[in-house]
């Protein structure tokens, strides 16, 4: 019995070996792959920390760099009162008499935005909608000083506006050079949405030379997906070494709030307009009372001529709605957006000359340049 027992048990060892390695298999391959889903992703080290993705800067860094140069605006209007309509209302002149003088009072409009240290004896650029007709502005600093500022001058074309407050030693932002700038790079939006001072987003360079969006007379945008909301008006777009790229000023959104189409002025035309506006107080642009047609089919290249305004610099000259304008100082343009960008550079009284063609006849005729109106609330008249 003991040597059959012997025997049987010698006949088994093989077949329990075999189903143990194949234990200790299935168990090795469970722990790898439990493993494997519960490992961290390798990621660069920066300063201690992961990186948010492959690449990316360290924005801790770049934050601390850039904040301390982006204010807090705060703008207040007045708007005068005026004669009450209902003081001419025949039913309320029936019970109250007639009250000829009675007035809506004034009240104060307040604007919230933000702006850009751009000099250490306290220059700053924010954007002219957020200080037009201000009879008031108050700037607060990083470290919570507040203080009144001056306006220096003022570019609606472009929506600038130069600030000077009484301060020395600030934290200057650095300048970057925009035409550097690449689609896809990192960049920062740095202001106050919705009042909420030294807020930080960050997104990439969507696009650039972004113009005719309908926003300025003057277009050359930097497009972002960094999220830009009311109140980051005028405030900071700096790049990953915390340099300013451009000033935030617009967003496309239906809701109000961003869907990752924000705006920025680049910094090459902001500091050639601060240059200007230090200079003279304000920025002049070409304007020739041109409502001009993109649409319309052609047989020749050049911009149709839409209509005019009534005593405009071309109408004076003759100029008719269905003209097209083949050429303006002997150059060619493409679409009236080229054309717009030539003439807005010239200033008053200078004189553009226009190849005009009307059915089968050509005609050149010279143009004196007016400045570009602008309306009651700041925005450009429409046309080139």
């Amino acid at each position: 019995m003991n040597d059959w027992n012997k025997e049987v048990n010698v006949r088994l060892r093989p077949k329990s070996i075999l189903s143990g390695l194949v234990l200790v298999i299935i168990a090795l391959a469970v722990g790898y792959l439990a493993g494997a889903f519960n490992r961290q992703p390798d990621l660069p080290i920066l300063n201690g920390s992961r990186a948010i993705a492959a690449g990316a800067p360290d924005f801790r860094t770049v934050a601390k760099s850039a904040l301390p140069s982006v204010v807090n605006i705060k703008s207040a209007t007045v708007i005068q009162g005026r004669r009450s309509p209902m003081a001419d209302d025949p039913f309320f002149q029936f019970f109250f008499g007639d009250r000829g003088e009675m007035r809506i009072p004034d009240r104060v409009q307040q604007s919230l935005g933000s702006g850009v240290i751009v000099s250490k004896d306290g220059l700053i650029l924010t954007n002219n909608h957020v200080v037009n007709g201000a009879t008031q502005i108050q700037v607060t600093l990083s470290d919570g000083r507040s203080m009144e500022a001056k306006l220096v001058g003022t570019d609606p074309g472009v929506d600038l506006a130069l600030l000077q407050i009484k301060a020395n030693d600030l934290p200057a932002i650095t300048w970057a050079d925009s035409s550097k700038a690449e689609v896809g790079e990192w960049v920062l939006a740095i202001g106050a949405p919705f009042g909420l001072k030294s807020s930080v987003t960050v997104g990439i360079v969507s696009a650039k030379g972004r113009s005719d969006v309908g926003i300025n007379l003057f277009e050359d945008f930097i497009q972002t997906d960094a999220a830009i909301n009311p109140g980051n008006s005028g405030g900071a777009l700096v790049n990953s070494q915390g340099e300013l790229v451009g000033i935030n000023t617009a967003i496309f959104s239906q809701s109000g709030g961003s869907v990752g189409i924000g705006f920025a002025i680049p910094s090459r035309l902001a500091q050639q307009t601060m240059g200007i506006l230090l200079k003279n107080g304000k920025v002049t642009r070409g304007w020739l009372g041109i409502i001009p047609s993109d649409d319309a089919d052609v047989p020749v290249s050049g911009v149709v001529v839409a209509n005019l305004f009534r005593d405009s610099p071309a109408d004076k000259v003759s100029v008719r709605p269905g003209d097209i304008i083949v050429k303006v100082d002997n150059k060619a343009f493409k679409t009236s957006g080229e054309m717009k960008s030539y003439i807005i550079a010239k200033k008053a009284g200078e004189k553009v000359s226009l190849t005009v063609k009307r059915g089968s006849q050509s005609a050149t005729v010279e143009v004196p340049v007016m400045d570009h109106p602008f309306d009651s609330s700041g925005r450009a008249v429409p046309g080139l």
